[in-house]
């Protein structure tokens, strides 16, 4: 699609370039809500029905708390503080029966499920160890399948238990970053749900409200600004009245579509790490218009979604973790209560808002927020600064919108104009407003994509190679590679850029997120020697390296992986075996330090007199090892051999005498 001619007006007067529909649709400021709906499904929970998994009718504190931002998902339960230690007692919640264990050395670790007859499911997380017929079983069939990294799931009935029963021991296995207990609650199709939404649980005590970090208002569309400049516009409250609220002093102008976006965290009585904000309400001039409430998140995919529910792109690039109160395009999350703007505010000219935004945790305590809002007719303003001397060019997209920036030492009245070029099309832009001698140009993807910008005597190409819309399967290829979108890998419509250069693929931009994995197939100019011992890795600024993987196609020419997020890439090969040494024996048992230099370690196997013995991996601290309550593997004494091998098939073989 060529650019439009008719565009070729100022943003101020021509029609063309006003709010596009998709975003003029956000309704006024006050809409009223629509019903929620967002617990059909979820059977009723009568208070006390489920026993605080640790120290039940004892003082407890929590690490982590519903729903908090956490990279890539939502925090789907509570963290349970364990006193700073390992295997402490972990009680059933309730009547039921193990429905699951598992055994792994990432996630959640060594993971209990107990299936109850109302349908809900108790998940224990981190454990250091299981007890029971269960834990037994799970034992039995490791040695059977000759590993210790093993999923098992039981028929009902198989190994009832009972209310306050001992189901483990607490511990600090898989992602964990210190001792505790991940405790969640599931419904039947995987959903999780706050446990403390049904309150009676007096072990932990929360009089604390949610303090507020920053708040910001950002413009959503082409027409619209915050304080006469489009983008995002940040603002830090000083220290909390006297009532414990906040508010801002100074009316902040704005125009056309805006977002609310709000920074915050909670705590929780007696503990000063911060937790996350269970639920966030905006009201315009006394009337509701949008409300989230974290309590039930579904899993796993929807988990993913908070990379559309935070201002992921602001995080990214400024480390600030802003929540958004609008759903933006591409959340179809269902924990949202609002109208047919879905939280967006149209401010008109002339008209004023006020706003107040509550945030509030499980236990009602609530900190509002006031602010004003003034509607105010978007106009051309020039402002100047002596610190620029030469001129210069750069763009960058927002949602479907190019912005192009421009910086000029001239002193005219009006900065000068930018045109964009596509082929032998020609579209001048006038300038949005000019701060501090920096020149601000928008102009809507929609009509179509230039070649390249021209300012001056300035050229800068416009590197969007391709318009990838959201929600259908899409193909795009280049003489160094293909990507296969499906149906759900984007959130919303991507203007992709990717370049090629000695081995460094770079595929758009690690800012934007995915939602599910992207196919992504590299085409080398030379493939390298050894096709088994070579794969895909993600490569960072800073040299870091991730494996990936990846399929070679029959005549070797090219290899495609799965990935879950945009970066740079590498096809490298190892060829290194992994490390291993012995660090100690004796009546505990056994102990190995291991390592690999690329690709990770993928499997060991440690044999005992030619018998197979099982051994527990930790990768927080590389080592394998055996476990004292372990009964059913072979004595510790005598000729032993440990086998690793990595994620490339080197192989490493360490023969020790026990």
């Amino acid at each position: 699609m060529g650019v439009q001619p008719s565009a070729c007006q100022s943003q101020q007067s021509a029609p063309a370039l006003e709010q596009p529909a998709a975003d003029a649709a956000g309704g006024s400021a006050t809409e009223t809500p629509a019903a929620p709906g967002r617990r059909a499904g979820i059977p009723a929970v009568a208070q006390g029905y489920f026993l605080f998994p640790i120290k039940p009718g004892q003082e407890n504190f929590l690490a982590g708390s519903m729903g908090e931002l956490r990279p890539n998902h939502f925090h789907g339960g509570l963290d349970i503080k364990t006193d700073g230690r390992v295997d402490l007692p972990v009680y059933a919640s309730a009547d039921g029966y193990v429905s699951r264990l598992k055994q792994s050395s990432f996630g959640y670790g060594n993971v209990l499920y107990i299936t109850h007859p109302n349908g809900l499911t108790t998940v224990y997380g981190h454990l250091n160890s299981f007890k029971g017929p269960a834990a037994e079983e799970l034992r039995r069939q490791q040695y059977t399948k000759q590993t210790y990294e093993l999923e098992l799931f039981f028929e009902p009935g198989q190994f009832a238990v009972k209310r306050g029963e001992v189901v483990a021991l607490s511990g600090n296995t898989g992602g964990s970053v210190g001792p505790h207990v991940h405790w969640e609650v599931r419904t039947a199709t995987g959903h999780q749900l706050n446990p403390l939404q049904w309150g009676g649980f007096a072990e932990i005590q929360d009089h604390v409200a949610p303090v507020v970090q920053a708040f910001a208002v950002e413009a959503l569309g082409i027409a619209a600004r915050v304080e006469g400049r489009f983008g995002k516009r940040v603002f830090v409250p000083k220290a909390p009245l006297a009532d414990g609220s906040y508010a801002w002093p100074d009316t902040i102008a704005a125009s056309g579509s805006v977002g609310l976006l709000v920074q915050g965290f909670d705590r929780f009585d007696k503990v000063w790490n911060k937790n996350g904000i269970q639920q966030a309400t905006v009201l315009v001039n006394g009337q509701q218009v949008y409300q989230h409430t974290i309590d039930d998140v579904p899993f796993p995919d929807g988990s993913r979604q908070i990379n559309r529910h935070v201002d992921y792109e602001w995080r990214a690039t400024q480390g600030r973790q802003f929540e958004k109160l609008f759903v933006d395009d591409g959340n179809d999350l269902s924990m949202y209560t609002t109208g047919p703007g879905k939280g967006r505010l149209t401010v008109e000219p002339g008209q004023v808002y006020n706003v107040e935004i509550r945030l509030a945790d499980s236990y009602g305590n609530t900190t509002p927020l006031r602010l004003v809002l003034r509607g105010e007719e978007p106009a051309y303003f020039h402002t100047r600064s002596a610190a620029v001397k030469t001129p210069a060019l750069s763009y960058d997209i927002s949602r479907n919108l190019l912005v192009v920036k421009t910086s000029d030492p001239d002193t005219a009245a009006v900065a000068g104009p930018v045109t964009l070029l596509r082929g032998g099309r020609r579209l001048t832009l006038r300038p949005s407003y000019t701060d501090q001698s920096q020149s601000t140009y928008l102009y809507d993807l929609r009509a179509g994509r230039p070649d390249s910008i021209r300012f001056g005597n300035l050229t800068r190409r416009f590197t969007r190679e391709a318009l990838i819309p959201a929600g259908r399967e899409f193909g795009f290829a280049t003489a160094n590679l293909s990507l296969g979108f499906g149906p759900k890998t984007l959130f919303d419509t991507l203007y992709l850029q990717t370049s090629y250069q000695q081995g460094l693929w770079t595929v758009h931009l690690p800012r934007t997120p995915l939602y599910e994995n992207l196919a992504l197939t590299l085409r080398p100019d030379t493939p390298p020697a050894d096709l088994r011992r070579s794969a895909i890795y993600s490569v960072t600024a800073k040299g870091g390296k991730g494996y990936v993987g990846g399929k070679w196609s029959p005549d070797g020419s090219s290899i495609t992986a799965s990935v879950r997020g945009f970066g740079q890439f590498r096809i490298l090969t190892d060829t290194t075996p992994p490390s291993g040494r012995l660090l100690s024996k004796g009546a505990n048992g056994v102990v190995f330090k291991v390592g690999d230099d690329l690709s990770g370690l993928a499997s060991y196997q440690l044999e005992v007199n030619g018998q197979f013995r099982l051994l527990r991996y930790e990768h927080k601290n590389a080592t394998l090892f055996t476990e004292r309550s372990d009964t059913l593997g072979p004595a510790l004494r005598g000729p032993a051999t440990l086998r690793l091998t990595d994620q490339a098939g080197n192989e490493k073989v360490i023969n020790v005498v026990l």
